[in-house]
């Protein structure tokens, strides 16, 4: 699911920043098709993030104060939000901010999907936390979590923050200030992923299972189905210019889609003997790949980017072929770094024996 996640979104990006805007048009097929399974992408990232990084916390199964992977998850958390800084960090000069214009800051302070994970796995280290220590199981503060997020989100992004605090929180709060995912409902996504997750660390053969293939099924089609009777209740509930009913659908309506594929994954993983090695080694590296991928197509204050050349601009076969590339130079750098990462392992092995 990481593997796949994270190639979802090299693809989203490319074809985002270079197919001209000529053919971004519903009218066609095509675009209306990839349209709407980018809209997947982001609530995939996110809710498999959160999975993965449950099942680690709670695979071992120790308290929270004596857990390894709890001060593992606080360094995770302090390299994702630095790194989300960093690649939108405002000028090459590093500590000379007298060119910065106010536009600059914005994009700087934006909250985008590295800085929302690493908030999201800290949030999750905190419901973990307080479900300990007032003895509530996982799959209920995680739930409790989970609704926080979404169904605050309604009231909370039609505040205008950068009136009330300074511009680097209200990003993490609202829309307003140009943040792609604002804490809500996005931080929802990676605490609802806590839930599956802690289920697999309590149930590690649950993936090979035909029938726990079929409940996440079940789970999905119903979410999809309670949100599209909740789309029809549009107008039910009108808060500050937002329909809490229309929110609270389109976090299920995602929801459902992200349970079907991992129901989907659940049968391979039921029949596959062994997953791909490429495959394990790309969802081992989507960090690596994500940064990589945004650098070479966004760029960085050190770096200009392909969009700052190509913006929009392409035909719909040059930019299917970027994507083409854009994937194989990211697995061939995956494989190079697993294998210097060998030689240097098996080079360690050789010395202490």
């Amino acid at each position: 699911m990481r593997a796949f996640a994270v190639l979802m979104m090299v693809q989203g990006h490319t074809v985002d920043s270079l197919l001209s805007d000529e053919l971004r048009t519903f009218d066609s097929n095509f675009y209306s098709i990839w349209n709407t399974f980018r809209g997947f992408t982001a609530p995939i990232f996110m809710f498999t993030s959160g999975v993965v990084f449950t099942y680690l916390l709670r695979l071992n199964n120790l308290p929270f104060a004596e857990n390894p992977r709890v001060k593992k998850g606080f360094k995770r958390f302090l390299l994702l939000v630095t790194l989300g800084y960093l690649l939108r960090y405002p000028t090459y000069k590093v500590f000379d901010f007298s060119d910065v214009t106010q536009q600059q800051w914005l994009v700087f302070f934006a909250v985008d999907a590295l800085h929302l994970i690493g908030f999201g796995l800290l949030f999750v280290l905190i419901f973990a936390y307080l479900g300990e220590k007032f003895g509530i199981k996982d799959k209920f503060i995680f739930l409790l979590g989970t609704l926080f997020f979404v169904l605050l989100a309604p009231f909370v992004i039609s505040v205008d923050w950068s009136k009330l605090v300074s511009l680097p929180l209200a990003a993490y709060l609202y829309h307003g200030t140009g943040s792609f995912f604002p804490l809500f409902p996005w931080a929802g996504y990676v605490v609802a992923g806590g839930i599956l997750g802690s289920y697999l660390a309590k149930n590690i053969d649950a993936y090979s299972s035909k029938k726990f293939s079929y409940r996440l099924f079940i789970f999905g089609i119903s979410f999809i189905g309670f949100s599209v009777i909740l789309n029809q209740l549009g107008d039910v509930l009108p808060i500050a210019g937002v329909t809490w009913s229309n929110r609270l659908s389109l976090f299920l309506y995602r929801i459902g889609f992200v349970l079907v594929m991992n129901g989907i994954m659940s049968l391979i993983a039921a029949k596959v003997t062994d997953i791909p090695k490429i495959v394990r080694q790309l969802g081992r590296n989507t960090l690596l790949i994500y940064v990589i991928h945004l650098i070479i197509l966004y760029g960085c204050a050190w770096f200009p980017g392909v969009y700052a050349y190509y913006s929009k601009s392409m035909s719909l076969e040059i930019t299917l072929t970027a994507v083409v590339l854009m994937i194989f130079i990211m697995t061939g750098m995956v494989l190079l770094v697993e294998k210097v990462k060998n030689i240097r392992k098996n080079g360690v092995s050789t010395a202490a024996a």
